[in-house]
């Protein structure tokens, strides 16, 4: 996949600066295993060309996929066609030009008008021509597609459904690849991260001076967005704050539990268990009344990452630091016998569901916490962002109704524990939380 830029005109040389990049030399990286080049085919006063040209490692976008041993998960347009993973890599090499800063004597040259023409893909998409126009003719750019030739010896249909897009504008590098940056994702039919509150933050960032005027913001947003509780709450009138329950709902997942946790009086001793990256861990280190705080994660990286975070916090003499564990869930650590709170947060859903009753049990009959919490994704609340039958992450093995869930914890309750369960998050009528969660606390008869 590739996006090549022309410019025409006097001084279109500046150009290189505001790209921070050497005309004359090859800019080669390794973005986590995926390789990005940028080069320039033609340099002078009055013309230039710039291509940018990424080659994904398609082992590498399967890796940890939860359908890993499914083959067609390696078998797909992602390695090659212009996308939302294209935009990911063309960020380290066009950070510059995106956010307009090159070194001073450049800084003027920012909100100059060039003649530019943008050329990007393959772009594999049902987008019509027509479409396209409505996206790129408001923004002051003629649209025109070519279709690749069919050479293979079967030929399944007459043309390719794979296109080239090539646009025709005046405009400034910034805004033409920032436009790049909101527009290509819309086109695309699939997306291949977890979309957020930040993806807000990226279309407000971008199609700042242009996006709200557009004719088509609505369609932007909604493909763009795909979530519809978010995408609802960009279209608020007025100057309104996005409300914190709806986009940031891990902190409030993580809010939620901490403030479970303090209201409790054995404390004590905390397990994290598939503590991760650590970003709980963090917040619990802070709890007043915990005196041992126990990380337990089973991937080495993710534990390298979490140690970071610890060590920061290293001087600081009102956070508890934690102890890291590399551990399995599913085999029995006599360190984690007869603790006060054990928390798997948003951990089960990224384990089979066969694998389970081992854990419970396990958790359960062994380690015998005083409580327990676990929260999982509500799969019924999924309708409001529009995911179809899919799930949340592309690791998750399964996501469960709210009373798949409940039935699921009383089936595994070893009779010794009694259960409440809270949702967390934005309640909707139908669909209840985005999150649940099951608070398990040992009978005093126990």
């Amino acid at each position: 996949m590739q996006l090549t830029i022309k410019a025409e005109g006097e001084h279109v040389n500046v150009l290189s600066h505001l790209l921070a990049k050497n005309p004359y030399r090859l800019y080669e990286r390794d973005v986590n295993g995926h390789l990005v080049r940028l080069f320039f085919s033609h340099f002078s006063t009055n013309f230039v060309e710039v291509t940018i040209f990424v080659t994904p490692d398609p082992i590498e976008l399967s890796r940890n996929s939860a359908r890993s041993f499914d083959i067609t998960s390696y078998i797909n347009d992602r390695e090659f066609a212009v996308s939302s993973i294209f935009c990911t890599f063309l960020r380290s090499a066009l950070g510059t030009a995106l956010n307009g800063k090159p070194k001073d004597p450049y800084l003027p040259w920012v909100d100059h008008p060039f003649s530019f023409e943008f050329s990007f893909g393959p772009l594999a998409s049902a987008t019509s021509l027509s479409l396209l126009k409505r996206l790129f003719e408001p923004i002051g750019f003629s649209v025109s597609t070519h279709f690749a030739e069919q050479k293979a010896p079967l030929t399944i249909k007459e043309k390719s459904s794979a296109q080239m897009i090539t646009l025709k504008g005046r405009t400034t590098l910034q805004t033409g690849i920032r436009q790049l940056f909101v527009l290509i994702p819309v086109l695309d039919d699939y997306k291949h991260y977890f979309i957020d509150e930040k993806e807000i933050d990226k279309m407000k960032r971008y199609g700042e001076g242009w996006l709200d005027d557009h004719p088509e913001r609505a369609y932007i947003y909604e493909k763009a967005l795909r979530f519809k509780a978010i995408y609802d709450h960009t279209q608020q009138k007025g100057d309104q704050p996005i409300k914190e329950t709806v986009i940031r709902l891990n902190d409030r997942r993580y809010e939620t539990i901490i403030q479970k946790v303090s209201d409790l009086e054995k404390k004590a001793s905390v397990v994290d268990l598939g503590s991760g990256e650590g970003k709980l861990t963090v917040k619990l280190g802070y709890v007043k009344g915990i005196k041992e705080l126990l990380a337990v994660e089973p991937s080495e990286m993710a534990m390298t990452r979490a140690l970071r975070q610890f060590t920061k916090r290293t001087q600081e003499s009102d956070f508890l630091q934690p102890t890291p564990i590399r551990s399995s869930l599913f085999y029995y650590d006599n360190r984690l016998q007869n603790k006060d709170i054990i928390i798997l947060c948003e951990v089960i859903e990224h384990i089979e569901e066969y694998r389970l009753p081992k854990m419970m049990k396990m958790i359960l009959t062994n380690y015998r916490p005083h409580t327990l919490f676990i929260s999982t994704p509500n799969y019924e609340y999924n309708q409001l962002y529009n995911m179809g039958d899919g799930y949340r992450h592309s690791d998750h093995r399964f996501e469960w109704t709210r009373d798949q869930f409940q039935t699921w914890c009383k089936e595994n309750n070893t009779g010794f524990y009694d259960l409440t369960f809270t949702g967390i998050g934005e309640e909707h009528e139908q669909f209840g939380h985005p999150t649940q969660l099951c608070h398990f606390q040992r009978k005093e008869t126990d």
